[in-house]
């Protein structure tokens, strides 16, 4: 049985001429495997492309990292997460690619699990992410990497 929920409500509508976009790549070092925190960088790139309405893209390039949108009060969380991900690839499960050592082909189950993009809607210039929501990149692999996102704003501009 479906039920309906008690009450709705939306904002009005906004409407915008979107002719602008604006790319930056992101280089983030990580120290290994784990959760870096990336929305204060990408706060910093909407106000730096004078960013209204719109939206803004990330993009890794990488199969062995990935990107998530998760909280950012409790940092027992990110452990949770990171347990969570061991046990649905673990680096000991008989994998037939370990070319870069034991920890390899479990990252690329992680980053399949995972995401390389998110959307983040952008209005009246502020990235609308909840109270308790972070834009983090997970690193998959022990050792530190390189990794480089690709960032795009499309939208209005002030």
């Amino acid at each position: 049985m479906m039920t309906s929920p008690k009450s709705l409500s939306r904002s009005s509508s906004s409407t915008v001429s979107a002719t602008t976009i604006v790319s930056s790549l992101l280089t983030v070092q990580t120290s290994g495997r784990g959760f870096t925190d990336l929305t204060a960088e990408i706060s910093k790139f909407v106000k730096d492309a004078r960013a209204k309405e719109g939206a803004v893209t990330l993009f890794i390039r990488h199969t062995s990292a990935s990107l998530t949108i998760q909280e950012n009060a409790d940092p027992s969380v990110l452990d949770d997460l990171t347990t969570a991900l061991d046990r649905l690839a673990p680096e000991h499960a008989g994998w037939r690619h370990d070319t870069e050592g034991p920890d390899d082909m479990p990252a690329h189950v992680k980053t399949m699990l995972t995401a390389t993009s998110l959307h983040i809607p952008v209005l009246k210039s502020e990235l609308m992410l909840g109270t308790w929501q972070a834009v983090y990149l997970i690193e998959h692999r022990s050792r530190p990497h390189r990794r480089e996102i690709v960032l795009q704003f499309a939208g209005a501009t002030s």
